[in-house]
């Protein structure tokens, strides 16, 4: 009896339905005619039963596809985050010999009158070697993600930003809040930047915007799981965190960022001066102080 066959538009195809066939444990084999095309090729008393469970399982991946688009490949994770840990292990070494808590944490009564660098010098200080190794630990992952995504200046500068940001937060709804500081802020901005970093596939494909949106709930259950832990500092988490998406979705927009030389050392002088400028303001404020 002449066996019977079934044609597949492409080799793919036929091994994906070979594979589906296998599952059902139906005999069969994979030929490529002379006359071009592909052929699962099978007894014709297993035919029927091969055509309802391809049939079947079209209808469970119409909707999703195996091969799915992502980001254009690239730089995964940038290494450059260590600098940015060594930086504030400095600042923390340096807090055990001065204390730089009152002329550098957020305190809210004091950014009204003017001394809006402590949204900035905040950013660096830690309240005891468990808060610093922390932020140090998930900074050195998020940091390192976020600017190996969208370039190692751009991702630096964003997230610093929306370190501020948090702090900006929390400036503008409690305004006799006590002293604050830490670098979680900045940490959630990392996780807002990532959210959104599919943003960019969100038409291109059929199946993007699922891919888009699976980006951002994961990043939401991190954010919950993490950074509304007892004890933390929820509306800094909450205001860097919604920072992050903001900043995110401007970054998404500029084309190919990690790979511009130019945009990256720009962004990187500009968080250079906005490390040293607001401290300088704010040991000088301290100094002139009675």
């Amino acid at each position: 009896m002449e066996p019977a066959r079934i044609p597949a538009r492409s080799r793919r195809q036929a091994m994906d339905w070979s594979l589906v066939l296998a599952s059902q444990d139906i005999p069969h084999r994979i030929e490529s005619p002379e006359t071009g095309g592909w052929e699962l090729v099978l007894a014709t008393e297993d035919c029927g039963r091969a055509l309802s469970a391809i049939h079947q399982y079209q209808l469970e991946n119409r909707r999703w596809r195996w091969g799915q688009q992502v980001i254009a490949p690239g730089v995964l994770f940038d290494w450059g985050s260590l600098a940015w840990v060594g930086l504030i292990g400095l600042f923390f070494a340096f807090e055990t010999r001065v204390d730089l808590r009152p002329a550098g944490w957020l305190l809210p009564a004091a950014v009204a009158p003017g001394q809006w660098w402590r949204l900035f010098t905040a950013v660096w200080l830690h309240a005891d070697l468990a808060h610093f190794a922390s932020n140090a630990a998930f900074g050195f992952l998020l940091l390192g993600l976020t600017m190996g995504r969208y370039g190692t200046g751009v991702g630096l500068l964003a997230a610093y930003l929306a370190g501020a940001g948090g702090n900006l937060a929390r400036w503008l709804l409690v305004q006799n809040a006590e002293p604050s500081l830490g670098a979680s802020g900045l940490i959630m901005g990392c996780l807002g930047l990532l959210a959104v970093q599919a943003l960019p596939l969100w038409r291109q494909t059929p199946h993007s915007a699922r891919l888009a949106l699976g980006s951002l709930l994961a990043a939401v259950m991190l954010f919950v799981l993490v950074g509304l832990s007892p004890g933390a500092d929820l509306l800094a988490h909450a205001g860097g965190f919604v920072a992050g998406l903001l900043l995110g979705g401007l970054a998404t927009r500029l084309p190919n960022s990690a790979r511009r030389p130019g945009l990256n050392a720009g962004c990187g002088f500009f968080f250079a001066v906005l490390v040293v400028w607001p401290w300088w303001l704010a040991l000088r404020h301290a100094a002139q102080r009675p």
